[in-house]
C-alpha cells in the first residue's frame, strides 16, 4: 500500500509517517518509481509506535524497543528478556521529570502568591 492508504488506515498523517521512517521506525520498500510501499502489517506497527509515544518514550528509545513489543488485544506486551528493565528505567526517568516539574510549579506558586493584589 502507498503512504496515503497507510495514513488513512492508521489515522496518522503522511508527514508523521515520513518522520517515523526518518527515525528508522518504519522501513517501507521503495518502488522503482521511488514511491514508498508499505505492508498491511505496518498499520499495527504505527499503532505500536503511537502507543509507545503516548507512554512518554522518545523515538530513539522506541527504535530499540519496537522489535521487542507485540500487541495482545489492546495491550502492548514486551517479548525480549531485557526490555522490562529498560522500560523501568524509562518510567524512572519520567517519574523524575514529573518530580522536577512539580518542584518548578511549587516555586512558581510561591512567587504568584507573594504578588500583591488578587490571588491567581
Amino acid at each position: 500500500m502507498r503512504i496515503g492508504e497507510l495514513s488513512r488506515r492508521s489515522g496518522v498523517s503522511q508527514r508523521l509517517l515520513r518522520y517515523y521512517e526518518e527515525q528508522g521506525l518504519l522501513r517501507p520498500r521503495r518502488r522503482p518509481s521511488g514511491y514508498r510501499e508499505y505492508l498491511s502489517s505496518d498499520v499495527a506497527v504505527v499503532r505500536r509506535i503511537r502507543g509507545l509515544l503516548a507512554a512518554g518514550l522518545s523515538t530513539a528509545t522506541i527504535s530499540s524497543v519496537l522489535p521487542c513489543i507485540r500487541e495482545d488485544d489492546e495491550r502492548l506486551v514486551p517479548t525480549c528478556p531485557d526490555l522490562v528493565a529498560q522500560l523501568r528505567r524509562e518510567r524512572d526517568r519520567i517519574d523524575q521529570a514529573i518530580d522536577d516539574l512539580t518542584t518548578s510549579r511549587q516555586a512558581l506558586d510561591t512567587v504568584i502568591t507573594a504578588a500583591p493584589g488578587p490571588a491567581n
